[in-house]
């Protein structure tokens, strides 16, 4: 079997009232599943609102989205922020950094199993993160403890670093729904129980993807003091490299 790439791009608006609909950034972003099953997902993404961020990320995943190994690089206000990379294994999850607050960083975590998930802050990631839940058990809620983040704020403007969290996935059902980039079939799934697991809690977060095994993200939204919209805007699938 070849590879095979989804490019895209994900729009990001306010649902603010003093500033509905209008951008705040944008996403471009691919992910390659290779011959053996493993995804790399590249994100460019931008978000406007002041300070600005800038964030790359490079993040390899088993079939399971489970993490192989990622890069971060952050600016914010157009001034570097941090860089690093991690690894994971089955015993521990490694980690080599540097950030303006805190200088140089090593880590290195005992783990009793595979970490599950490394939330990097791309949208799209989102939506991959939803391979998590067993859709066989139907509509409902699975809690999933010791996840990571590469920056415990909503924004991901900090770090990058290590930093462990768990939360909660509820599977509504799936629907019919119309993005800008056309209409699909949609699962649709909702982030909850974050409360003490972050510094601050996580505004509702409301998600839908394809409802077939690339759960490419199509909608998402935050609700609360973030009021925040997400957007596929186009995207093409590339096989074998070759359009």
């Amino acid at each position: 079997m070849k590879h095979r790439t989804i490019r895209g791009t994900i729009q990001y608006t306010s649902k603010k009232p003093e500033r509905l609909d209008r951008e705040r950034g944008r996403e471009y972003f691919s992910i390659t599943t290779q011959s053996d099953g493993v995804k790399v997902l590249h994100a460019h993404c931008e978000i406007d609102d002041e300070p600005n961020v800038i964030r790359d990320v490079v993040l390899a995943m088993n079939t399971d989205s489970s993490p192989i190994d990622c890069s971060c690089r952050i600016s914010v206000g157009d001034k570097y922020e941090g860089s690093g990379w991690m690894r994971f294994t089955d015993r521990y999850v490694e980690c080599e950094t540097h950030n303006q607050r805190d200088g140089r960083i090593t880590q290195k975590i005992e783990l009793a199993g595979r970490v599950k998930w490394l939330q990097s802050h791309p949208i799209v990631g989102d939506a991959l993160l939803m391979r998590l839940y067993d859709l066989s058990q139907g509509p409902g809620k699975t809690f999933f403890p010791d996840l990571f983040l590469t920056s415990p704020d909503h924004r991901g403007a900090t770090g990058p670093l290590l930093f462990k969290t768990g939360f909660g996935i509820r599977y509504v059902g799936e629907e019919l729904i119309t993005v800008k980039a056309g209409e699909f079939k949609a699962r649709h799934f909702q982030v909850v129980d974050t409360a003490g697991n972050l510094p601050e809690e996580h505004p509702p977060y409301n998600l839908w993807c394809t409802a077939d095994d690339d759960y490419l993200l199509l909608r998402a939204g935050a609700e609360g003091y973030m009021q925040t919209h997400y957007e596929l805007i186009d995207y093409q699938i590339i096989e074998g490299g070759l359009s």
